[in-house]
This record gives C-alpha cells, structure tokens and sequence, in this order.
C-alpha cells in the first residue's frame, strides 16, 4: 500500500510581503500541504521580486498560524551568524512547537553575506566553514539536552564554554543543502538530513547516492534520514502566462551557473536580461499542464525523497494552490 507523500509549501520571502507570506502559507496547509519551508535571505534575487523578510520573526508566526513542520530552507551560519546564534534561534524555536521545526543550513551566497564586510572566500572554505558550524550546533544541541557546557576552538570559529538555556527535548533534524557530490557525501557523514533544489533526475540521483554513502560510512541507515527537495515550478492557466510568470519573476531559475558570488539583485537583472525560455529546462517546469506537473513532482518522488517543497514562481499563488490540492497532490503516491 503506498503512504501519501509529504508535498509542503514554499513561502517565498522574496517575493512576499511577510504578512501576505503568512497568509499564504496558512491557506496551503488548508488546502492540503504538509508544511512550510522559507529561506533566509538579506536581499532578494532580483528587484521586481521586491521583498527580504527577517526569516526567524516569519517561522515563529507560521508556528502560530499552522500545524505542520517547518524550517528555513535555509540558512547560512557562517558568515552573518555565528553558528551559536544560529543553534540558539532554532533550538528555541524547537522549544515553541514540538517535533515540527527542522533546521535547514547552506554555505550562502555573497548576495546576502557579503553585507557584513568582510572578506568572500572561495566555495571550498565557505563549505568548511560550514561544515565547522554544524559540529558547533550539534555540539551545543547535544551538550545542552544534557545539561552540561560545551566549548569550541576551530579552524574558523571559538566558542567559550557555554549551553543553550533553552531547548526543545528532542533537538531538531540538521539538514545540510547541497548541488553537488562531495559536499553531499560529508552531509551523509555529519546531517539528519539532505537539502536540494529541483536539476535533472540524474543529477540529483547522484546526490542522493553520495548522501546515502557518506550515512553508511557513518554507521546509520540512509533510509532513516531525511531527503529533502526544493521544486520550483511555473503553473498558470495558460503556458504563455506561466512562462511570463517565470522569466519577470523568477529569471535566476534560469541562470545555469552559479551565481554564489554575485552580490546584488541589480547586477542578477542585468544579467537576467540574457535568460531565454530555453535556460529554464531541468530546472523550473514551466506549464500550465497539471498532470504534467504531477509526473514532475512524481519523478522526484521516486527518486526517495520524504519532503517536497513546492515553489510555484508567479504571483498566481492562491489559483494555483487551489489547481494543484484538488488535481495534482491527491494523485502523487510514495
């Protein structure tokens, strides 16, 4: 007998005002979907998209104001935040509602890190740096349900001997974000969890085969962690609407490069002006085809996924969730 699959919702604080986010979030979780991912962004990708909530203030709300899980998808401990603050806001906010928040971590991009002045690295320290945050949070999360002080004196980071005042009883699933293989491997080794965006079916097959390795090198079961996708589609009536939908408000979805270095949404919409329908292919589904989303989102169900998160990339939010709870969600199977 197949379980029905985990399909959440996707607040995009780029786009939104929080208040209307909120809203929005609230409605989905009505209509069917299972829970609420939202990312941690100081600016969004391009001006027209018009908006930057602070993520923390909006996942405490969406606790109010829904029932399932939730988390930021994600954000970036590193540079902005010292890991410490990063485990505190999510420890305390795991405190608040039980068994729902997950914590959702990336190595960033200077769009939203560069802010505090300081010097860019290249990806290869940004990732350990990293990867030296999450040995700090999982140090205080587990020194902290224990009652005991921890410190930290690492390559990148210190931390004096301290605990976290306030925590959940079960510290929340660590989830690491990943495009590519050898980061996703040690996610496998050090995460509760896997966090990836919407690529071809034999990228992100690849990810999850290296994630699944690094967990057996660990001595844990892969089948036991989580898998986690992020799915940006484009669903209007009509394919030319949701193709303008696509290209106004979601060009970066078409940028087929990294764009971890570029520092303001100005430039990403000059460079947007380059970004043909085509760029989009593999990487946001534009169509007004509803079984063919459905086979979309399917596909990456069977690849072993336990949560997607869908981003449908137009302002059409309140017709399209109602398209895809009564057409699309009851017909996707696990």
């Amino acid at each position: 007998m197949n379980d029905a699959p985990t399909i959440g919702y996707a607040a995009m604080l780029e786009q939104f005002h929080p208040t209307e986010a909120l809203d929005l979030a609230e409605y989905a979780e009505l209509r069917g979907f299972s829970g609420v991912m939202a990312a941690d962004h100081f600016q969004p990708w391009v001006p027209a998209q018009g908006q930057s909530a602070f993520v923390w203030n909006v996942l405490a709300a969406i606790g109010e104001r829904t029932k399932g899980d939730f988390g930021p998808g994600v954000t970036t401990p590193t540079f902005r935040w010292h890991p410490a603050m990063v485990a505190q806001a999510s420890a305390t906010m795991a405190a608040m509602y039980p068994n729902r928040h997950w914590l959702g971590l990336g190595s960033g991009e200077a769009l939203n890190e560069h802010i505090i002045g300081t010097y860019w690295p290249e990806a290869p320290e940004r990732i350990n740096r990293m990867f030296e945050a999450v040995d700090i949070i999982r140090k205080l999360f587990t020194a902290s349900i224990a009652g005991r002080d921890v410190r930290h004196d690492g390559q990148f980071y210190k931390m004096e001997s301290t605990r976290l005042w306030t925590m959940p009883d079960v510290a929340p699933d660590i989830l690491i974000a990943t495009a590519g293989p050898v980061t996703a491997k040690r996610a496998g080794r050090a995460a509760d969890g896997l966090i990836t965006v919407g690529a071809p079916l034999e990228k992100v097959a690849g990810l999850i085969d290296k994630f699944n390795s690094g967990a057996r090198e660990s001595d844990r079961d892969p089948d036991s962690l989580l898998k986690v996708l992020q799915l940006h589609i484009s669903w209007a009536p009509s394919h030319e609407e949701a193709l303008a939908n696509a290209m106004v408000e979601w060009p970066n979805g078409g940028m087929k490069f990294p764009k971890a270095d570029i520092r303001s949404p100005f430039e990403i919409a000059q460079i947007a002006k380059m970004v043909r329908p085509e760029d989009f292919d593999g990487r946001v589904l534009i169509s007004a085809d509803l079984d063919e989303h459905r086979k979309h989102i399917q596909s990456y169900l069977d690849l072993g996924f336990n949560r997607i998160y869908l981003h449908n990339v137009g302002r059409n939010q309140r017709e399209w969730i109602d398209a895809f709870s009564t057409k699309v969600l009851p017909e996707l199977i696990r």
